[in-house]
């Protein structure tokens, strides 16, 4: 049985981003785990969300359980790290923030893990942690370093035997999806400079950057494990992820996810896969 480990930092992350992918290798038999940095403690949520939930951790915890039943995953692994919010928010000082634990020591526990669940294939987010939150890209600096490290046996032995899986892959948002996401909220008179539940992230701006795409996943088969995977995000919007002007989008371009191929080098010229 293979495994494929996802790295990511919030509950909703693994739906609203890979899930296609995830369900997809799910049911093709491979084990698929998740690991996940914080609980979402930073998120803003409806009051009446947060009934019979002692917390918004909690809350986010319980949201991303129904989640990873929809998509098939084998299991859940926290970091136990703290939401740290969006750049400048005061979550950010936070003592147990995520950002605020230095690198070595998220990559440590990532690499403890990688370790010990073998697995074939990693996959996390972009290096602009996909709409640049601090505590993405703060995950996917530290994926980067223990799967570096994974088969280096004098790099924290007490870790676990050394191990080195086979591929290393970056999820990534097509450009041509966010620009035709950015126009199509222009003509309904949004702003995409001002776009989500708070209004905190740039659509315009990411549009203009342009990742290689080595990889493209093509998730039909398993788009409704990822709808009712997103539904279960209730306090983060939900199945507005699949509908209105991005469910739009996802339609006109079809349901797959692309993918930046980090390790191994992809050679100049080889064709997109359609598999990771």
């Amino acid at each position: 049985m293979k495994t494929l480990l996802a790295v990511l930092a919030h509950p909703d992350d693994e739906s609203f981003g890979m899930g296609g992918t995830l369900a997809l290798y799910a049911r093709q038999g491979w084990q698929v785990y998740l690991i996940c940095a914080t609980r979402g403690e930073a998120g803003t949520v409806d009051p009446e969300h947060l009934q019979g939930h002692a917390s918004i951790a909690d809350l986010r915890e319980s949201e991303l359980r129904c989640a990873a039943g929809h998509l098939g995953l084998q299991g859940i692994i926290f970091l136990n790290y703290r939401d740290s919010g969006m750049a400048g928010s005061a979550d950010n000082t936070h003592p147990r923030a995520h950002i605020a634990q230095p690198l070595e020591t998220v990559a440590a526990d990532v690499l403890r893990h990688l370790r010990a669940l073998k697995p074939e294939v990693v996959v996390t987010f972009d290096p602009i942690g996909g709409y640049r939150h601090p505590d993405h890209i703060h995950i996917h600096k530290a994926t980067v370093l223990a799967f570096e490290k994974a088969s280096d046996a004098n790099y924290l032995p007490e870790a676990g035997e050394p191990f080195q899986p086979a591929r290393l892959y970056f999820h990534t948002i097509p450009r041509g999806f966010l620009k035709i996401a950015v126009k199509l909220i222009r003509l309904f008179g949004g702003d995409p400079a001002k776009w989500g539940r708070n209004k905190d992230i740039d659509l315009a701006s990411l549009a203009e950057v342009d990742f290689p795409t080595h990889a493209r996943i093509n998730y039909k088969s398993v788009s409704e494990q990822k709808t009712l995977a997103s539904a279960c995000h209730a306090s983060q919007g939900g199945m507005q992820m699949r509908r209105g002007i991005l469910g739009l989008v996802f339609r006109l371009l079809g349901e797959y996810d692309t993918y930046m191929q980090a390790y191994p080098p992809v050679q100049p010229g080889a064709k997109i896969a359609s598999e990771l």
